[in-house]
């Protein structure tokens, strides 16, 4: 395994947010799990105060753009949904949830008190919950963000030191560009940094830095060559 450092699991070194409406909201959160800690009354102001070019679709939903919403998804309030995002069959928002532009949520895709940066594809049969997902992340069929751990004790994060997030309810932290593949499961807590590819069918808890790819939790190799641009 490729040391862990705390500096790698900063909200700085994990994301690029150049989201007007979220930007502040990532400023101020040192780790992305504060972020989980203060998005509900940033989305309240938020929907008190209205943003620009974004209407509201339904009560406590605002769309941006050229969105598509399909008749038989369903969307709990609160939620931002960004330009260009399209929600596909059977998906279900179950509110606070906020999307950034030309995201995809897809068929029986299941997202709750979470935030989806620019360009994000959780497009088969995917759980997100109490997440932070980074710009261009797509998530194989059927991946899951798990976000309970079995005792239902606050979720720490394993990095250089334990960090205690006060959290019962923590997900994962998929910086920019990380590509998970089919049915992988990330248990609560898990942070994968930027550029980082993970295998089909892995079990994954804890950190794992960028640029690298994961074979399995013990196999994590450099990349030859950068991460995409």
């Amino acid at each position: 395994m490729i040391e862990k450092t705390d500096q790698s699991i900063t909200t700085n070194a994990l994301f690029d947010c150049s989201i007007p409406y979220l930007s502040d909201l990532f400023a101020s959160s040192a780790y992305p799990w504060e972020i989980l800690l203060h998005m509900t009354p940033h989305i309240q102001q938020l929907m008190e105060a209205g943003i620009d070019g974004f209407y509201e679709y339904q009560k406590g939903v605002l769309v941006g753009e050229s969105v598509k919403i399909h008749a038989s998804a369903v969307i709990e309030g609160p939620a931002i949904i960004g330009p260009r995002t399209e929600i596909r069959p059977n998906a279900f928002l179950r509110g606070w949830v906020v999307t950034g532009a030309d995201c995809v949520i897809g068929n029986a895709s299941e997202v709750k008190h979470a935030i989806l940066l620019n360009h994000v594809q959780i497009p088969h049969y995917n759980y997100v919950g109490d997440s932070v997902i980074g710009n261009h992340v797509h998530l194989g069929a059927a991946a899951i963000c798990s976000n309970l751990k079995a005792d239902q004790s606050n979720v720490i994060i394993h990095a250089a030191k334990d960090h205690n997030t006060h959290l019962r309810k923590v997900g994962s932290m998929l910086a920019d560009r990380v590509d998970i593949g089919c049915g992988c499961v990330m248990n609560p807590g898990t942070v994968i940094g930027k550029g980082t590819s993970v295998y089909p069918l892995t079990v994954l808890r804890g950190v794992y830095p960028d640029n690298c790819i994961i074979k399995d939790p013990q196999t994590v190799v450099k990349r030859i060559s950068p991460f995409r641009e």
